[in-house]
């Protein structure tokens, strides 16, 4: 059977299969069915979405379905992916629900499920939802839901008292930090934190300027966001910030400019709390996880200071699950998806830039001074739409070439071959000290599985 629930949960283009609303009913009804095997009693879900103009009917069409089995869902209507995972664990709900596409176009959504600790549904609950979905699909039968015709009100004041109770919540973990004095720049991708992000760092007294904060359901992360840091640049050099933030459409990651206009990665906000922590004894074991996709260079600069780099597939599930297996206080993505397990065992952007904040404050450095000591290596990476998702290993001039590759890089270089969790693409990555060569591998690389698999 396929698999439809992927790294980042279930995902697709809006309208079509696993993301149409027969599917989603069902996805919906089959969630609320087997909790409510689990509980013995009927659960209570939370549900929450990004700023998509398709979100609306997809959240109508999951809670539709669970309340078919009597489910007590609970919309927080536009709110943060992180922020539905604190309001879960927080209210000891039985499910949280996320619908939300990340960083993809605003054509594509998902659903992310979380479990009443602030995790993702673990592995077995998604396969029993595959199975009812394919069943079916099979038999063309779809639940009816005595109460399809109630509404959800993503404004409604009691929405608002959840969005209220995350804000809160945050503002709480920063209950020691004062902002005054500091001038910011938030790009909030036109996606869930386009409220919620101004109103935390106005609060803690901070100047604010935010950008790409007026969605209308198609702008979300177009041109904006942590995959486009262009205007973020531009406007941090023109309002002479302190630092910019750029978030993306669900805020569950946060990327970096600092005073210079220089991006600062994942990579490097490891390398900054890393550091920070150390100093202060709470890195556990002098252990930080990332993934396959963290440069070497980040490698090579914790070595240096003591501090060993443990690497995960690519996934923030994957990071986490290394973070609790062992005991590990830091971890992360390239892409600015950070763990804090401590304070949550959800990647949030907004509770990401509090921690970066708080080291500039307590060391009265610049965002640039902080990264000093951290040298990147260059790196290339390069993303081929594919028609299908064959094992390289099982191409033999992808393969070929691949070896031939790691052979002539070695040792002073990384190539990563691997497919996207969430797209029908192959995507490459290389490292080594000479930009011009490995740009001319990954062109050349590109060109093969291309001609193979495109």
């Amino acid at each position: 059977m396929a698999k439809l629930f992927g790294t980042d949960g279930m995902r697709g283009e809006a309208g079509r299969f696993p993301l149409d609303a027969a599917t989603i009913h069902i996805t919906g009804w089959s969630l609320a069915r087997h909790l409510t095997a689990q509980l013995a009693r009927a659960p209570r879900i939370i549900v929450g979405r990004d700023t998509r103009e398709s979100g609306a009917w997809i959240a109508q069409a999951l809670i539709a379905g669970a309340r078919c089995v009597g489910a007590d869902c609970v919309s927080a209507g536009i709110i943060t992916t992180p922020g539905v995972a604190y309001l879960t664990q927080h209210l000891r709900a039985d499910a949280g629900v996320v619908i939300s596409a990340s960083h993809n176009p605003f054509t594509d959504n998902g659903i992310k499920i979380f479990a009443p600790t602030g995790r993702k549904l673990d592995d077995q609950m998604e396969r029993l939802i595959e199975e009812d979905i394919f069943a079916a699909r099979r038999t063309d039968v779809r639940p009816i839901s005595s109460s399809a015709d109630r509404s959800v009100e993503d404004d409604s004041p009691s929405a608002r008292k959840l969005r209220e109770l995350y804000l809160q919540h945050l503002s709480d973990k920063a209950a020691d930090l004062r902002l005054e004095g500091l001038t910011l720049v938030l790009d909030c991708a036109n996606g869930a934190a386009f409220e919620i992000a101004p109103e935390l760092f106005a609060r803690l007294g901070a100047r604010v300027t935010a950008i790409h904060n007026q969605p209308d359901g198609r702008n979300i992360n177009r041109d904006c966001g942590s995959l486009h840091l262009d205007s973020l640049r531009r406007a941090v050099l023109d309002h002479g910030a302190d630092v910019g933030v750029a978030f993306d459409g669900d805020a569950d990651r946060a990327l970096f400019v600092d005073e210079r206009g220089n991006a600062v990665d994942g990579d490097a906000v490891l390398w900054i709390m890393a550091q920070h922590m150390q100093e202060r004894a709470e890195l556990s074991a002098n252990v930080v996880v990332a993934t396959v996709m963290s440069n070497m260079g980040l490698e090579v600069a914790l070595r240096e200071r003591g501090i060993k780099l443990l690497r995960t597939p690519v996934g923030d599930k994957y990071v986490l699950e290394e973070l609790l297996r062992t005991g590990a206080a830091l971890g992360g993505e390239q892409s600015g998806h950070i763990i804090f397990p401590r304070l949550s065992l959800a990647g949030d952007g907004l509770l990401t830039a509090l921690q970066v904040f708080r080291v500039m404050r307590e060391k009265a450095q610049s965002l640039s001074e902080l990264t000093f000591g951290f040298t990147p290596f260059p790196q290339v990476l390069v993303n081929i739409h594919v028609r299908e998702k064959v094992p390289f290993d099982e191409v033999a001039a992808i393969k070929a070439c691949a070896e031939e590759m790691q052979r002539a890089l070695n040792g002073q270089g990384r190539l990563l071959l691997r497919y996207s969790g969430t797209e029908p693409l192959a995507r490459i990555m290389l490292e080594g000290r000479d930009r011009a060569t490995i740009e001319e591998m990954a062109a050349q690389l590109a060109s093969i599985i291309a001609r193979e698999l495109g």
